[in-house]
């Protein structure tokens, strides 16, 4: 836990693209987001932060 930043807390808005946060050392993270999102990404998916869009918020 201690290789996870995060540099927003709850409530914070984030621009689409902004880097809210870094894993070291390929570590692994949940990303949860509200019923009705249309995710883009599924299990095992390589993701880049700032470059893959995870999810469409309705």
């Amino acid at each position: 836990a201690r290789l996870i930043g995060c540099r927003v807390g709850a409530g914070d808005k984030l621009a689409a693209g902004e880097r809210f946060g870094l894993i070291r050392f390929g570590s692994r993270t949940d990303c949860l987001m509200p019923r009705g999102a249309d995710v883009r990404v599924r299990t095992g998916d390589h993701v880049t932060g700032g470059v893959t869009v995870l999810g469409i918020l309705a």
